[in-house]
């Protein structure tokens, strides 16, 4: 026991204990430690789930007044189920799960575009295959078949040899600026440490334990 409360999840800057434990888990997930379920709605409350990757995260992330808060950054077709939920209720959640270190991280808060500077400079340090698949897609729509789709991918690469297709104006990215932030510690016999952090308002932040 007294190890376990040496171990509690402290309070302080809540993007320094993400960067501590993001840290770990590209040390020990065998597969995409940036890997992160995303929640959506509907304006009537319908939930949906999937997961994405992490492209960005901080404290200093978006405009001078969004930095009080900083975001977690991921890009999308902003044709897709999710831009369109997004596009009518900017509110989600994220999770991070990492089996390796039985740990999970829950972040909440509305999301924003990212500029489309920001956009480009992702979009241009993509794998030419991925910029490829990602032009030639219309993700979520109905697909006759999986050749359809290759035969679109053949058809950019022929105009594009070099994998320099240009960024789709529908695709582009999201910072989710947390409201809260909360940390997740498996202890034995099911005694775990939850601490969550919300945003005060002011450029900093106020946390609590919760029973687990």
């Amino acid at each position: 026991m007294t190890d376990q409360i040496q171990d509690a999840i402290p309070h302080g800057d809540p993007y320094a204990i993400f960067d501590s434990w993001f840290a770990q888990a590209q040390a020990s997930e065998p597969n995409d430690p940036n890997a992160m379920a995303l929640a959506t709605a509907t304006p009537q409350g319908a939930p949906s789930v999937r997961m994405v990757l992490l492209k960005g995260h901080g404290p200093d992330l978006g405009t001078p007044e969004a930095k009080r808060r900083g975001g977690f950054v991921f890009y999308t077709n902003l044709h897709s189920r999710k831009g369109g939920e997004l596009a009518v209720n900017p509110h989600v959640a994220l999770l991070f799960h990492w089996k390796s270190l039985r740990r999970q991280v829950r972040i909440e808060g509305p999301v924003v575009a990212v500029t489309p500077a920001e956009a480009d400079a992702y979009f241009a340090s993509r794998h030419p295959e991925s910029r490829l698949g990602s032009a030639a897609s219309e993700q979520s729509r109905p697909l006759p078949s999986r050749e359809v789709y290759l035969e679109r991918v053949a058809a950019l690469r022929a105009q594009y040899p070099e994998g320099d297709v240009p960024r789709p104006e529908h695709w582009s990215g999201y910072r989710v600026v947390p409201d809260a932030i909360e940390f997740w510690q498996d202890r034995d016999f099911r005694l775990h440490e939850r601490r969550r952090f919300v945003a005060d308002g002011a450029g900093g932040w106020t946390s609590t334990l919760l029973y687990p």
